[in-house]
């Protein structure tokens, strides 16, 4: 059974078809790519299979278990986590509490040891802590856990908002654009950074119009266009697929 499941999914605001039964699988260990050109329906997936967006039809199963239509909230604690094409951190916050925001999900304090501040409670709070320092060591931040997320770096930022989401302890973590605005060297240390997250047993599923990083580093990919997959291999088969080329990748002649 693949980790997700994407079941003839579609999509209609109004009278437009934005996805049309999309379906693919995404298998436990693989770095999954989804291209694509520009409306051709990826981060309205994307927002699908992550609770933002219900679906019109079809259904995405996580580890067997329906999450079509739950509440964000929801699909997280079954283990899928997402980041957002334009950064959606606290920027006021520190970059450890952002991470120690994430690791809440799987507190269970609740309100009332919030307020009464138990042992129990004061506990997990350490564990929380704990954890949140350990992600952004992972990610390359150890040294910047103080600092306003609002005052990192870019490219921090973005690393930021993984450790985040893997504070969450996701099955899969779905990335939109994660290299969007970045320079060559940027874009290399990311490329990096999936294998070790995919080595760490994460599961990624990646939106990304950098061709050549998607082709270097997932396993098998997927193509939309206009609402439709058109095509769906690895990455060699997808850049020789006549239909990806014409819609997407345009040929060298």
């Amino acid at each position: 059974m693949a980790l997700l499941e994407v079941d003839r999914v579609g999509k209609r605001f109004g009278g437009l078809a934005a996805l049309d039964e999309v379906s693919l699988k995404v298998e436990q260990g693989e770095i999954y790519g989804l291209i694509g050109p520009n409306g051709a329906g990826k981060t309205t997936l994307f927002n699908c299979m992550t609770g933002l967006y219900g679906v019109s039809g079809g259904a995405v199963r996580l580890d067997g278990r329906a999450v079509h239509n739950r509440a964000p909230h929801e699909v997280v604690r079954q283990g899928f986590a997402r980041t957002f094409q334009n950064i959606r951190l606290f920027p006021n916050m520190s970059a450890l509490e952002n991470v120690m925001v994430g690791r809440h999900v799987r507190s269970r304090a609740g309100v009332l040891g919030a307020v009464l501040r138990g042992a129990r409670t004061r506990a997990e709070e350490a564990a929380i802590r704990q954890r949140a320092q350990e992600l952004l060591h992972f990610v390359g931040l150890e040294r910047k856990g103080r600092a306003l997320a609002g005052h990192l770096a870019y490219g921090e930022q973005r690393r930021l908002e993984i450790a985040r989401a893997l504070a969450t302890e996701p099955k899969l973590l779905a990335l939109d654009e994660p290299v969007a605005g970045m320079n060559p060297s940027e874009r290399r240390q990311m490329a990096e950074f999936f294998l070790k997250l995919r080595d760490s047993g994460v599961t990624l599923l990646l939106i990304e119009h950098d061709v050549k990083l998607v082709m270097g580093v997932c396993d098998r990919v997927a193509v939309l266009d206009y609402g439709r997959k058109i095509a769906e291999g690895t990455p060699d088969a997808v850049q020789r697929d006549p239909a990806v080329i014409a819609a997407y990748l345009g040929s060298e002649t």
